[in-house]
Formats: C-alpha cells, sequence, structure tokens
C-alpha cells in the first residue's frame, strides 16, 4: 500500500473526496477523520494534509496500491494531477536533506539517468532556497540510482503533448517547518487536458472545473441539462461523459506508463470494466451559443470526445433558448467582465438572463459561474454564492438556486 495525494484547486478538494469514495478509493471513515500528527515527531503536532482522508490545502489524500492509482487518473473529474507521497523527513542542513534523501526508493519510479523536473517550496525552513534544494534532492536520485539524472524546471514538464512518452518526471519538494515531503507525479499533464479540446473559444473553461460545476449543481445525469453560454462545449462534453459512464482519462497517457513497475495488463483490465449506460436512459442535453465560430469549435470537441450526437448544438442567442418541458438543470459560464468582455457593461445581459430564465425555465435548477456578485444579482434570482474556486487565476463563485416563475 502507498500514500497518494490528489491535487485540486481550491475548494474542490470536497467534489474531489466524493469521487474516491464513489471509486472505493476512500472510506468514510477515513475522509471523517482528524489529522493525524506526523509519525517522524512527537513534539511537533502539526496537522499533515497529506495524511489519508484529509481534505484541504489544495487536495485530498488516500491510501491504496498502484490499481488504485491507475483508477484515479483514469476516473477523476475534478483532479488536477496524483501525487505519489516517496517519503518525509526532517532536514535541517543541506548535507542531511541529500543523504536522506538518497535512502528513498527512487528506483520505482525512474530509470538510471533519466530526466527530472523538480518544483520546490520552503516554508519556515531552514532550507529556504528552493533551486539549492532541488539540487541537493537531483543529487540523491543520482546517488541512489549511480547516474546523474539531467534537471529541467517543473513547467517545462507541463507544456508537452500528453501522448508524448519520454517527458521529464516531475517531483515536487515540500519544505515546511524542516520537514521534507518528496511526491512523484503519476499524471504527467494536468488531468483537465482529456485530449478532446482543440479547438477552442475565447476564455476556454477547464475541463476539470466544469466537471465541478456538474457535481456541485447537483445535477442527478439523467434530467435534461442547458448550457445556454457553451462557448467550446466544455460543460455539455463533461456532462456527456458523466451521464455515459465514460472515464475523462480514456484517451489519453499519463506519466506511470513510463514507470519501470508499470503493469500494461491491469491498465488494460481497468479500462476494459468502464460501464457505458443504454442511450436510451441518456439525459438531454443542450448547449447554445450566439457565436457561430464557438459553436463549430464545441462540436469539434465534441465529436473528438465521442459524445456530439448526445449534444444538442444551437447557434442562438441567449433569449431565444427553448429547453425541454421537463424540469432540469442550467449549468453555465457566462461573461463576466473579464479577458471575454473587459470594459463593457454586462448587467443588461444578465438582467435579460435572469429575465429568460424565470420565462422559460420555471423550477429548473440553475449554476451560474462568475466573478462578480453585482453581476448575478442582476439576474434577480435567489442564489447561494457559498461555493468558490479559481478560474484561471480569478476567485469565482458558482451561484447556485432554483429559478422562480414570472
Amino acid at each position: 500500500m502507498d500514500d497518494f495525494f490528489v491535487v485540486t484547486a481550491p475548494g474542490l478538494e470536497p467534489l474531489a473526496a466524493e469521487e474516491l469514495r464513489r471509486l472505493g478509493l476512500l472510506s468514510d471513515q477515513a475522509s471523517t477523520e482528524p489529522a493525524r500528527a506526523d509519525r517522524h515527531s512527537k513534539s511537533r503536532r502539526t496537522a499533515d494534509p497529506h495524511e489519508s482522508g484529509v481534505t484541504g490545502s489544495g487536495g485530498v489524500a488516500f491510501r491504496s496500491d498502484f490499481t488504485g492509482l491507475y483508477r484515479a487518473n483514469l476516473h477523476l473529474r475534478t483532479a488536477s494531477r496524483v501525487l505519489v507521497r516517496l517519503g518525509s523527513f526532517y532536514a535541517a542542513a543541506f548535507p542531511e536533506l541529500r543523504k536522506k534523501a538518497s535512502r528513498l526508493p527512487w528506483e520505482r519510479f525512474l530509470q538510471p539517468g533519466q530526466p527530472v523536473a523538480l518544483h520546490v517550496t520552503c516554508h519556515k525552513s531552514r532550507l529556504y532556497h528552493s533551486d539549492a534544494v532541488a539540487e541537493r534532492v537531483a543529487g540523491a536520485i543520482g546517488d541512489r540510482l549511480k547516474k546523474p539524472s539531467p534537471m529541467s524546471k517543473a513547467k517545462e514538464s507541463q507544456s508537452g503533448d500528453s501522448g508524448e512518452a519520454g517527458q521529464p518526471q516531475l517531483i515536487v519538494v515540500r519544505m515546511v517547518n524542516d520537514l521534507c515531503t518528496i511526491s512523484i507525479d503519476s499524471s504527467g499533464e494536468l488531468l483537465h487536458r482529456r485530449g478532446y479540446r482543440q479547438a477552442g473559444a475565447k476564455a476556454p473553461l477547464r475541463e476539470t472545473l466544469a466537471a465541478a460545476m456538474l457535481f456541485a449543481s447537483g445535477w442527478d445525469a439523467v434530467s435534461p441539462l442547458l448550457d445556454p453560454f457553451c462557448g467550446s462545449g466544455t460543460i455539455a462534453i463533461e456532462a456527456a461523459l458523466l451521464s455515459l459512464g465514460i472515464p475523462p482519462g480514456i484517451n489519453r497517457r499519463f506519466q506511470f506508463m513510463d514507470w519501470p513497475g508499470f503493469d500494461p495488463a491491469r491498465w488494460e483490465a481497468l479500462l476494459a470494466e468502464r460501464p457505458l449506460h443504454p442511450v436510451s436512459m441518456q439525459p438531454r442535453i443542450q448547449a447554445s451559443d450566439r457565436d457561430a465560430g464557438a459553436i463549430q469549435s464545441a462540436r469539434a470537441n465534441a465529436a473528438r470526445a465521442g459524445v456530439e450526437e448526445f449534444i444538442e448544438f444551437k447557434c442562438l442567442a441567449v433569449s431565444a433558448i427553448q429547453p425541454p418541458p421537463e424540469p432540469g438543470w442550467v449549468v453555465t459560464n457566462p461573461p463576466y467582465g473579464i479577458r471575454v468582455s473587459a470594459n463593457k457593461d454586462l448587467r443588461n445581459l444578465y438582467a435579460q438572463f435572469g429575465n429568460v430564465l424565470r420565462r422559460s425555465c420555471p423550477g429548473w435548477r440553475v449554476a451560474i459561474l462568475c466573478s462578480d456578485l453585482a453581476l448575478l444579482g442582476q439576474t434577480r434570482l435567489s442564489l447561494d454564492t457559498s461555493f468558490s474556486t479559481l478560474n484561471g487565476g480569478v476567485k469565482v463563485r458558482l451561484a447556485r438556486g432554483e429559478v422562480d416563475g414570472i
């Protein structure tokens, strides 16, 4: 059994924890138990977010074998990446850091001489120079594997094609109060890179955030779903993948496939067990946008994802939407004044949107992603704005509620 840590955007930790529970990788008991003191010190009783079942600090931890690691990468929809916790130890001097890091089982994840990319953060530690810490850890890898590993910047390992093998292995090093925690990235390219979104629209929404919006909205994956500001179609595509039971990682490769102990047969078995619901049970998913170019991109993305036939795409202004008669969910990411419509007054758009929902979608549930509470107020809908996260570095809220009729 190994310790793993699922990295998420701020605010998405509870959603990732619930996904892990559904995958059988996190028990209810583990997810609610308090953080335990670090086992390496009895005198420093600080909560460690990497302990199994602890959520917060950008992720959630769980314990499993490598089958669980494969399954998490394949199925998690709201996670950014999955790390393997290689080890933790105290180090207050560079020789101590290199010596202790060289004792870790690097051979499980690296070939001798394999390039590595180190991402180092230091906080309240005597070893505070991140580049110097990275050099010592890289040296420790060479000591263990008897051959130096070329070192590159971490951002370089995140910019390549997710379909390419041989990318530098990302290693994450955290120094907090002299406690060094070293983790190995198992994902490679960030998990929002599903592989289908090659055609983009303005200010594209990350796939992981689109999935989080669906989960947080409470959509049951059976009722109708409408996105009247669909852009490149990410919300609708993620909804179709979710309702069909298609794993988000089905069409991409992962960093763990380059590890010495990767088991291709085990991976193929996981791919073979993916469930698919009968088409007759599929919900009605509608995606529209007034931009014809955006609709063209959305169709192309849906085709690459294999779900184009399950989504109704239309080039429409929000005032012209025609939702199904039975109640459902409106989940959408309208423009909110940053990047797309800077210096433009969007109050009329939001006021009109609220009127359209009251007229055309009474009794529907709604979830609107927006950074501006004043704009949300223009809808005159009763909305819960407590759910927040980041979108492109901007703090946003997912405003949720039920639409009252006119």
